[in-house]
């Protein structure tokens, strides 16, 4: 059997299902990978002040 040039057409039901993930990808990516590059920012900070604070002096 030949196969038809093109896409084959996308169902309603199937839109409504592939809007519906790219919704919950869009809300796991606010609750899951914002916090987790937060969190990699924070430590970076931290340990660059860390390395590059003077030395406490003895006096």
């Amino acid at each position: 059997m030949r196969q038809l040039k093109g896409k084959v057409k996308e169902t309603r039901k199937q839109k409504k299902e592939r809007k519906m993930e790219n919704v919950a990808i869009h809300n796991q990516m606010k609750t899951v990978v914002l916090p987790v590059l937060g969190v990699l920012t924070l430590i970076i900070i931290a340990f660059v002040y860390i390395k590059t604070r003077p030395s406490a002096m003895m006096a």
